[in-house]
């Protein structure tokens, strides 16, 4: 029934559904249609539509990391709700930021993590370099991201086909200081013997528990059950995010 009169609350403003109900009909029609939000349907979100639910806030590290899973499993799946995206949440975060999560990313410009975890504006707060690597300014943001702003989980994204780890096992010369990012995913490289898809894991690995171990700031959070450190390697090929274990 109620597909019914959502399809005629659409066409009542058609010149031919007008021509053919009485006054009394478009009437009765227009109430039901305020009544079960299909007014100005054109114009405003479906009630009961993904997009048309507020998002939940994470309240423990748990519940974050759980979110940013979920997130990446609905775009992975093609159904993103893509939440937090608009121009209201711009205005609602312009002032004050509270992201539930923090990022050591990659530089590569097919990671774009906001999308690839389904988060918006003022969600998570990302730091992206070449070879997700855990250098002193990196450590730093990311000190400021968990104490100061209040993010619940602190995560090492790698990808799948790393330029820079495979440039690293590479070992050959590279222009400007490109090769100053090798010294960090060289531990890595070795234990890899060889496997590139194991150095771009170990690499994950690595720079997690640097976080997690060579800074006071991150591990006394850690310690005190606020912050979870986690990894995972995003699949260029298929938007997925395998978890490493830390």
């Amino acid at each position: 029934m109620s597909k019914n009169v959502s399809h005629n609350c659409v066409m009542i403003n058609g010149e031919h559904v007008a021509s053919r109900r009485g006054l009394l009909g478009q009437t009765m029609l227009a109430a039901v249609c305020g009544a079960t939000g299909w007014a100005g349907y054109s114009t405003t979100k479906a009630a009961g539509s993904p997009q048309a639910e507020a998002p939940e806030v994470p309240t423990t590290p748990e519940e974050a990391l759980q979110k940013l899973l979920e997130g990446n499993r609905r775009f992975a799946e093609g159904k993103s709700i893509a939440s937090n995206r608009d121009i209201d949440r711009v205005r609602e975060v312009a002032k004050e930021q509270k992201p539930f999560a923090a990022f050591l990313g990659c530089a590569d410009s097919r990671v774009p993590i906001e999308i690839v975890f389904d988060q918006g504006f003022g969600d998570i707060f990302v730091t992206r370099i070449a070879g997700n690597v855990a250098s002193s300014e990196n450590i730093g943001s990311l000190e400021f991201g968990t104490q100061i702003l209040g993010a619940k989980v602190l995560y090492v994204l790698g990808h799948t086909e790393c330029a820079a780890v495979s440039a690293t096992m590479k070992g050959t010369d590279v222009p400007g200081q490109i090769s100053g990012l090798f010294q960090h995913i060289r531990p890595a490289v070795k234990a890899a013997k060889g496997d590139l898809n194991k150095a771009i894991l170990e690499n994950v690995r690595n720079q997690a528990i640097l976080l997690a171990e060579a800074s006071p700031v991150i591990s006394k959070m850690v310690q005190r059950k606020e912050l979870i450190v986690a990894g995972g390697i995003y699949d260029l090929a298929t938007g997925t995010v395998t978890p490493v274990s830390v």
